[in-house]
């Protein structure tokens, strides 16, 4: 069946009325989720397996039947590992019902139908008794229900449920533990991310400095957490202030509470400076005696670096102070990890937490408005200094003392700075262009409709910046974004084809297959091929009646294997001036890519994914038809590897 789902076209700004297969959200939960990077994640699935194996043999030690109870299943890969290691039966609880349905097929095809019962629904809805889900509680609970933050998917509430109802009193637990790990910084670079810097202008008359109110400055900031690849933050880029400290710990084999709490560790700063972001994540462990360990520690504090496991479904916290705090060396302080159900945050106290009524503080929240129209990459580039001068020396080369000036971007402060070149009235038409709208990297084309829209308003000889735009392309090797795209088949003995069939076909669909938005200087990758310019936009024109089209081989230069075509937007300011959202500067000799940090480039991955085991070599040409459709605003694209027939 067919459904009429509205969309807010970003390109354009109209409101469209679109036909969807009934199940188009499911196709894009699976399309889009980390079930793939799950399932490669080998240390996970490593330890995981060692630790339900111990479990079950503590259990059957005691003289008892395994009864292992799964909560967030999804491909049941936990539950058939417990099987395996000689559970008696497992109740698998998945609620979102492709994957609980999913889960049922690669169950019975591994042959496990008759020792795992697949339950569909939120485990918090799983009924004990003759005549419910179970017909008795579990004496082993196995989870995977974290994210970056570790609670931020509710897996304290869960938790705090599953021990109630479901479970036996001191069952056994996989994960056993889990700790939270969080270590103070200075770091102008992430800072950067959640306040607004002064903005220097050089003009005639000298340095104006354009101050940010005073509630900007005192606002606490956005309360959701940042999660970033921590191991690409360059240690150049923050001073470590204290160690890492173990702020708090859970045991999942007892009752849990879901309630909030707040947990301090004293320490002494190792150097003086300004507490500014704390940088936090945790670890499992999956046995009561901490020897099968999982961790999500940066490669500074990881016990073998060469041996880290790259993953995307969980990476690393950063979080920001409510305010910027000067410490002295060695002089005693207290950090406070505060949670409520699903979320952390941090605070400096420099009293005894036990004395200080304040530390029970609620969760940071916005009270300055900014932080909503803002996110931390925006901010970022607002306060990229080197690029406000690049706007400034483009502004100074079209500014005039006697027209009308009219800024068209969201939260922009172009026109503040055309006020402090001395401009009263401009014939001008500005934007960055950048609208918070804008998900991929040629939506900011919004700025062209805008421009089109106010074309009869637009005075003879009027000035628009950016003059114009272009689409650039590179092909590129991952050294690990593959993996959230790449076919597993088997993992770790079992069987997931199924799995790997089920988002393929989710792929199938339109939206599902275009390219999707990654902000790769997280993600290290290597140009294999020359950059080139597939389409360009003049800004001075308007939006014109016909499509605009490319299409050509590209020839690759460097061996590897092609995962992708990584696009992005180039804005010509002035003939003189360009700004790019991707690559900043041409490849190193090896490939090596430096690409703009405030800003997500699109990734279209090939299809079907090159094969990571085999030799390095393969198609050597990648063909692309790239069209621009006025009417809708979308960028249609296909790029293939050109000597792979149809």
């Amino acid at each position: 069946m067919k459904i009429f789902c509205s969309r807010a076209n970003p390109t354009t700004g109209s409101v469209e009325w679109l036909e969807e297969d009934e199940h188009y959200d499911y196709h894009q939960e699976i399309a889009r989720s980390s079930y793939a990077d799950m399932l490669h994640d080998k240390d996970r699935n490593v330890k995981y397996y060692q630790g339900i194996r111990a479990a079950v043999s503590r259990v059957k030690d005691r003289g008892q039947k395994a009864l292992v109870l799964d909560i967030g299943t999804g491909t049941g890969l936990l539950s058939m590992m417990a099987v395996t290691a000689g559970a008696d039966f497992c109740y698998a609880i998945e609620v979102f019902k492709p994957m609980a349905d999913a889960a049922v097929k690669i169950v019975e095809k591994n042959g496990f139908s008759d020792k795992i019962k697949v339950i569909n629904k939120h485990s918090t809805e799983v009924t004990v008794g003759p005549e419910g889900d179970m017909p008795c509680r579990a004496n082993i609970l196995v989870t995977e229900l974290f994210d970056t933050e570790l609670i931020g998917e509710g897996a304290l509430p869960s938790y705090e449920h599953a021990h109630r109802h479901l479970v036996e009193e001191n069952c056994e637990a996989v994960p056993h533990r889990a700790t939270v790990y969080a270590q103070l910084v200075e770091s102008g670079r992430m800072w950067s991310w959640n306040k607004l810097f002064p903005i220097h202008v050089q003009t005639s008359l000298g340095e104006q400095v354009i101050v940010p109110p005073v509630d900007v400055e005192s606002c606490p900031g956005a309360p959701s957490v940042c999660d970033i690849q921590l191991n690409q933050v360059s240690p150049a880029d923050f001073t470590v202030l204290s160690d890492v400290l173990p702020m708090f710990s859970i045991d999942f084999s007892k009752q849990v509470s879901s309630s909030a709490a707040c947990h301090s560790r004293r320490f002494e700063p190792l150097t003086s400076g300004r507490a500014q972001v704390v940088l936090s994540w945790w670890d499992i462990e999956m046995d009561p005696e901490g020897k099968i360990k999982c961790t999500m520690a940066p490669f500074w504090a990881h016990s073998d670096p060469e041996e880290m496991q790259w993953r995307d479904h969980w990476m690393q916290c950063v979080y920001f102070l409510p305010q910027e705090e000067p410490v002295v060396q060695g002089s005693a302080l207290y950090l406070v990890a505060h949670h409520d159900d699903y979320c952390v945050w941090y605070s400096l106290q420099r009293t005894s937490p036990e004395k200080n009524e304040r530390v029970r503080q609620m969760r940071p929240v916005c009270d300055c408005q900014a932080h909503l129209l803002w996110n931390r990459p925006r901010f970022g580039e607002i306060n990229d200094q080197d690029r406000t001068d690049r706007y400034v020396q483009a502004l100074r080369t079209v500014l005039k003392p006697d027209s009308v000036c009219l800024c068209v971007s969201d939260g922009s402060l172009l026109s503040v700075l055309a006020h402090h070149l001395g401009v009263e009235q401009v014939s001008l038409l500005l934007g960055e262009p950048f609208f918070t709208t804008s998900l991929l990297p040629w939506h900011n084309l919004y700025f062209w409709y805008v421009r089109t829209a106010v074309d009869q308003h637009l005075g003879p000889g009027a000035m628009v910046m950016p003059q114009a735009a272009s689409l650039h392309a590179v092909v590129v090797e991952f050294r690990d974004l593959w993996r959230i795209r790449s076919p597993c088949g088997d993992c770790e003995g079992f069987d997931v084809h199924i799995m790997d069939d089920m988002i393929k076909r989710a792929l199938d669909f339109r939206e599902s297959r275009e390219a999707e938005p990654h902000p790769l200087w997280e993600y290290p990758c290597r140009s294999l091929s020359e950059p080139w310019q597939i389409l360009t936009f003049d800004f001075q024109q308007p939006v014109p009646l016909q499509p605009l089209c490319a299409e050509g081989t590209v020839e690759l230069r460097r061996p590897g294997q092609s995962h992708a075509a990584v696009l992005w937007m180039e804005y010509h300011l002035t003939p003189e001036c360009t700004l790019s959202t991707g690559l900043l500067e041409p490849a190193d000799p090896e490939g090596g890519c430096c690409w703009n940090p405030h800003c997500k480039q699109a990734v279209y991955f090939f299809s079907p994914a090159p094969d990571p085991r085999a030799l390095l070599g393969g198609p050597r040409t990648v063909s692309y038809a790239v069209e621009f459709h006025p009417d809708t605003g979308d960028i249609i694209m296909e790029f293939r590897h050109a000597d792979t027939p149809d």
